[in-house]
Order: C-alpha cells, then sequence, then structure tokens
C-alpha cells in the first residue's frame, strides 16, 4: 500500500472568496485557524456564495499574522481586515443554508467596499469562535461546532481522485474547484470515501460523510466564469439519488498543529 502523504493545506478565511495555501494549520473543532471565520451576506442576513455570484472568485487573499489582505482582481482595488476580530461593529442574526447564527458585522466602511465591488449590498460579517452553530447531530461524534462552512469542520480529497476524474474530461480542472482543506498523495481514487478513523500528523480525524457538490465547482476560480464541468461528468459516475459526491467531510478529535508532509495513518 502507497504511502498516504498530506501535501495541501487550504483555508477559505472568507467564505466562497479565494482560499490560501498554507505549511501548517491549527486543528480548531469549527476548523482549521481563520477558515471561513467571515462572510458576506445580503441585505436579510442570507449568505453569499460563488453559486449566484461568481464574481467573487476574483477576490485573492494573502495573510500574515495580524491581517488579512483582500484583492479584488477585476478592479485592482485592495482592502486590510485585521484577523484578530477585534473593534469590530454590531451583532446580528445571519442565515446560511438552514442555520440561524449570530455574527458580528465587522465595519460598514468594509460592508461598503464589498457592496461597490459586487455592485450589491451586502455586509461583511465575522464569526466568534464562541458562538454556536453545531454540525447536524446524525453526522455528529462529539457535539462538535463548525464555522461558517457549508455544513462540517473540514474537507479532504485525494490528488488521485482528481487524477481519474480530470482523465475523463475533455479539459483538466485544478484542485481549487472543490476547495478542500486537505489534500493527499497515495492510495486509490476514491479511497477517502470510505474512510471513518485516521490520523493526519499528530491528530485525529473521522470521516462523517461524503461531500455532496453544488454548483460551485462549475465555477472557473480564475476566470470567474460558470460552465457545465466537472459536474456533468461527475454525474454519470458519482452520482447517488440526487446527490453527486466528490470528497469526504471530517471532524476533529484532536486540535494540534498539522503541516505538509504529515503521513496519514489510517485506524484498521
Amino acid at each position: 500500500m502507497s504511502r498516504l502523504t498530506l501535501t495541501e493545506i487550504w483555508i477559505y478565511p472568507i467564505k466562497s472568496l479565494a482560499g490560501i495555501r498554507l505549511q501548517q494549520a491549527i486543528v480548531k473543532q469549527k476548523g482549521l485557524t481563520y477558515d471561513r471565520r467571515w462572510m458576506l451576506v445580503d441585505e436579510a442576513g442570507r449568505f453569499l456564495t460563488q453559486r449566484e455570484h461568481p464574481e467573487m472568485s476574483q477576490f485573492q487573499l494573502a495573510m500574515d499574522n495580524v491581517q488579512l489582505t483582500i484583492l479584488n482582481r477585476i478592479s485592482g482595488q485592495s482592502l486590510i481586515l485585521d484577523l484578530k476580530g477585534e473593534n469590530y461593529g454590531e451583532s446580528m442574526p445571519v442565515i446560511i443554508w438552514d442555520d440561524e447564527v449570530e455574527a458580528i458585522e465587522v465595519d460598514q466602511e468594509y460592508s461598503r467596499w464589498f457592496s461597490d465591488q459586487l455592485k450589491i449590498k451586502c455586509k461583511l460579517v465575522f464569526f466568534p469562535e464562541t458562538n454556536a452553530r453545531p454540525v447536524d447531530p446524525n453526522y455528529a461524534i462529539q457535539n462538535e461546532h463548525v464555522s461558517l462552512a457549508d455544513g462540517y469542520p473540514f474537507l479532504i480529497i485525494g490528488q488521485s481522485s482528481l487524477d481519474d476524474l480530470n482523465k475523463r474530461l475533455k479539459e483538466p480542472i485544478p484542485m481549487n474547484r472543490f476547495r478542500p482543506n486537505f489534500v493527499f498523495t497515495g492510495g486509490m481514487p476514491y479511497e477517502e470515501d470510505r474512510w471513518k478513523k485516521f490520523s493526519i500528523g499528530k491528530n485525529r480525524f473521522v470521516g462523517v460523510k461524503p461531500c455532496g457538490r453544488c454548483v460551485l465547482p462549475n465555477v472557473n476560480q480564475q476566470t470567474g466564469t460558470k460552465g457545465l464541468e466537472p459536474l456533468a461528468t461527475l454525474a454519470t459516475y458519482r452520482k447517488t439519488g440526487s446527490k453527486i459526491f466528490f470528497g469526504q467531510n471530517l471532524v476533529a478529535i484532536d486540535y494540534d498543529e498539522l503541516q505538509e508532509g504529515d503521513e496519514i495513518a489510517l485506524e484498521v
């Protein structure tokens, strides 16, 4: 059996904007540090994503220890955000899928900036670590909570799974279409579907549910255009009922650091 190795770590600090690749990260119950702790919402407080606004893919992010830099590739304008979440604004209810949670508007100036860039009225909100958002109890292991990710704190995908998909596509696509937190090499295509208990370095995880995909993987992250692939091809061999699956959702048992190159060990 080939060695399973963690080769990429990704976070998406502002939900549905571009991701940031890290060499190491701290695991927390709700997800990796800074992963999807911010989100854009419309005037009704409902979350915004690339599903309806593919131009959100054109906001590039960079991060150091104290701040997040957001660059709109279309306008060339940028914004700097304090990562510590201090001196933020008012608390407000926001809606993400079927969940209503409390979040904090970062600042009215930041909301205006995004409204101007996207040409829709919206607010930038922050989700504190202490605020509640339980994982679906049907899949929770220890009553876990999640950040502003769609439903689960972590997503893992094997490079061999993408390689197999790309063999079936007319034009290959990069992994960023699927927005994983963890990418690994070794093993067979789609074997992560069957993973239950395993460890990455010092951290134990549990695979709780294969990831049902929405239309977001059809958005080209480089251009912001939406097509029919890869979901059209995935539907021919990765569909169960009405859902198309690619990747595995996880919850964590341990909350320690992990880094690129860590070995993945499956519990037998």
